[in-house]
């Protein structure tokens, strides 16, 4: 008798696989919440645009605009071919030019997209600022972040909404995560997580091979801006990041790179593998003190969102993607701000500490130390060019 009750309390305190965090359960599936992902898009206000600049990225821009029914009125570019073809393909009725003085006199063009390289766009969006026009400026914003601030003062001396396209903030997945944790879906923000695992390979023979920080820099400042709008008022504090060649890469910059990020009171990372050829993944995880999401898919136009919390897990079904969903919702979101009369989500000021975050993660996988966020006011040149 004796003998039973001791085997019993022995396999009561022993150990079990899920103490081990062997094993674990989803709970039962919930309805998915209903929340606001999609892009925004004014009620009434649909002003004449004019967009500057019509390289590569231009079609993704006008193909969302023409889809969400947004007057693009002008389109200028220095190769006045480049931006007659876009008018043709796009905008068969917006006047064409190869001058941005052209859109910046012209009183009826109230809002410019300005897609140029950030060598030429801050004195363009200056411009633009001084001449009584709203600007959507492309990623990434500034170089500099005095100069950021400069055009951030000057925006709100003149009254006008200053925004950034930051357009990884309003696709699907992200977007309907960020309103799941305004919601408290998932309590206070512990942790958050990015994985992202792809072939990077058609920068070959391309200018942007001649840039060393590609990843962290180029591509990365995506993540680096979700990082700081999902942990808003809570600012990192430090972040040290490496990058690294690959065996037998044939590209000049280094193709992998990562970065830990410290927060007062959680933690992030993000993970770059740019040059796998086969089986690419893109995972995000937020963690949070009653609940997760998690979002993955092989890339990201093609994501599942699931939420765990007390109730079980929900997954919701999304519509549209990374490149349509988050230039619509890049140019939707500056728009009513402008009719709501309210900074927009993705504004140049919050930009700001996106850019804080990214110069501070460069330096430290050239330097090889930790970095405090804030402390780099420019882009390390060690990250632009050979």
């Amino acid at each position: 008798m004796a003998e039973n009750l001791e085997n019993s309390a022995r396999s009561k305190s022993a150990p079990s696989e899920d103490d081990y965090a062997l094993k674990s359960t989803y709970g039962a599936p919930f309805p998915a919440p209903e929340l606001a992902y999609e892009p925004p898009k004014p009620r009434n206000y649909a002003p004449k645009i004019g967009v500057i600049g019509c390289g590569g990225i231009i079609p993704f821009h006008l193909r969302a605009y023409q889809k969400q029914g947004f007057r693009v009125a002008a389109l200028c570019n220095r190769t006045l071919e480049k931006a007659q073809k876009a008018r043709d393909e796009f905008f068969p009725d917006a006047r064409i030019f190869a001058d941005a003085e052209a859109i910046f006199a012209d009183e009826s063009i109230e809002v410019v997209d300005i897609t140029t390289h950030p060598d030429d766009r801050v004195a363009l969006i200056a411009r633009a600022l001084e001449c009584g026009k709203h600007v959507l400026s492309q990623k990434p914003f500034v170089i500099d972040l005095g100069e950021g601030e400069e055009l951030v003062a000057l925006a709100q001396k003149k009254g006008r909404r200053l925004a950034v396209n930051q357009n990884g903030r309003f696709s699907p997945h992200f977007s309907y995560a960020r309103r799941a944790l305004e919601a408290a879906l998932i309590g206070e923000l512990v942790s958050t997580h990015f994985r992202v695992h792809w072939n990077h390979g058609w920068i070959q023979n391309t200018p942007f091979e001649q840039m060393p920080g590609i990843i962290l820099y180029d591509f990365a400042i995506h993540w680096f801006d979700l990082t700081a709008q999902f942990w808003g008022e809570n600012r990192a504090k430090r972040v040290f990041a490496t990058r690294a060649h690959a065996p037998s890469q044939t590209l000049r910059p280094p193709m992998l790179s990562q970065a830990l990020v410290e927060f007062e009171t959680g933690q992030a990372s993000l993970v770059f593998d740019a040059i796998l050829p086969f089986g690419a993944r893109d995972t995000s995880y937020f963690g949070g003190t009653q609940g997760s999401i998690l979002c993955d898919g092989p890339d990201l136009n093609a994501q599942t969102v699931t939420i765990f919390n007390e109730n079980g897990h929900a997954s919701p079904r999304l519509n549209g993607d990374w490149f349509s969903s988050g230039f619509e919702g890049a140019m939707g979101e500056l728009l009513c701000a402008i009719e709501e009369n309210r900074e927009p989500l993705n504004s140049a000021k919050s930009n700001l500490r996106s850019l804080e975050l990214s110069f501070a993660a460069i330096e430290s996988s050239l330097s090889g130390v930790p970095v405090e966020v804030g402390s780099v006011r420019r882009v390390p040149q060690g990250a632009l060019r050979f």
